[in-house]
């Protein structure tokens, strides 16, 4: 059996506490205990979350951990000399240590990930890098795999991460079969982005959203302002008016930005060459999905396309194969 220590302190995030339901659906899906979860705090006892919940905690000791993972929070988590000092010496006898969001200034500030890759919540990202310089920090990636430190993004990436574990040690089978019961995408990886084109527009309106909507599912149409307006159900000027006035941005714009997102995810997961991408998400040629790239991203698809596959291949470091409980 595999032990997870889960590691929380006063103030964090209950939504962290979602990383650890793949352990659990994985003991289902084999149908025996193959996890053992168990939370801890520096003194034990019960700890209350940013939204005033509880848990009941197991205090600090010096039994070992298969992985031991520290939860995230609203904030920048408050440290103490002992709780540093815990995550410290993590290293030396859990074959994996992981902080999910903004429990990565943890790991930083025990010294963990000193000239490491890691990643963290992208509203934190550029602190983050102000007060732990020699960290190597990708704001935009899902979750990174450095050895045997793991970082997560925002809460909902350390599910990500969870079933990343949950394939290293089970199989690609089991992880997919967690996944389906978590009813969550099989799974992001890693070398995806935090960001989304529809959750940075905001459109207010019903009609705006189904718009949008609309773009999303026939990128590989022209999507003109009157096709648009008519999904809207409204005259081209009641549309590019009121679109502009709840996105801030053109329909033009919207939908290029629409169609880069489409792009990179299609990089990420595929191996389509440029070409075959940009036609199918609504480019007319490469040139034009390039020069697009360039004012989204500042560099060209085959760049995005090459950090990607680093990220993918960072995930692939640790054996292939099932790890033995």
């Amino acid at each position: 059996m595999q032990r997870i220590g889960f590691v929380v302190y006063p103030g964090f995030q209950a939504m962290s506490l979602a990383a650890t339901s793949a352990f659990e659906f994985a003991n289902l899906t084999v149908g025996q205990a193959r996890y053992d979860v168990c939370h801890l705090s520096e003194n034990g006892g019960q700890i209350p979350s940013s939204f005033g919940m509880t848990i009941d905690t197991e205090a600090f000791d010096r039994q070992p951990f298969d992985t031991l993972m520290v939860g995230g929070g609203v904030g920048i988590p408050p440290s103490t000399p002992r709780l540093l000092n815990f995550i410290r010496e993590a290293p030396a006898s859990s074959r994996r240590v992981a902080a999910i969001c903004t429990g990565a200034f943890l790991l930083a500030e025990a010294g963990l990930l000193d000239q490491r890759r890691a990643t963290t919540h992208w509203l934190l990202a550029q602190q983050f890098k102000k007060l732990y310089p020699r960290v190597k920090v990708e704001e935009d990636r899902i979750f990174i795999i450095d050895g045997q430190l793991w970082t997560s993004a925002g809460m909902s990436a350390g599910i990500d991460l969870a079933l990343a574990m949950v394939e290293k040690d089970l199989g690609a089978d089991v992880a997919h079969s967690v996944a389906q019961k978590l009813v969550v995408y099989h799974r992001r990886s890693g070398g995806q982005s935090q960001f989304s084109a529809l959750l940075e527009l905001e459109p207010k309106s019903d009609r705006i959203q189904s718009a949008l909507a609309y773009a999303k599912s026939h990128l590989r149409a022209a999507l003109t302002v009157e096709e648009l307006a008519s999904a809207a159900n409204l005259s081209p000027r009641q549309f590019s008016r009121a679109f502009t006035a709840e996105t801030g941005q053109s329909p033009a714009k919207a939908v290029e930005h629409l169609r880069v997102e489409a792009a990179r995810l299609m990089m990420e997961q595929t191996r389509h060459p440029i070409e075959v991408v940009a036609r199918e998400v609504g480019f007319a040629d490469r040139e034009r999905m390039r020069r697009a790239f360039l004012r989204a991203f500042g560099q060209p698809p085959q760049a995005m396309r090459r950090r990607a596959s680093q990220g993918q291949d960072d995930e692939l470091t640790e054996s292939e194969t099932p790890h033995a409980a």
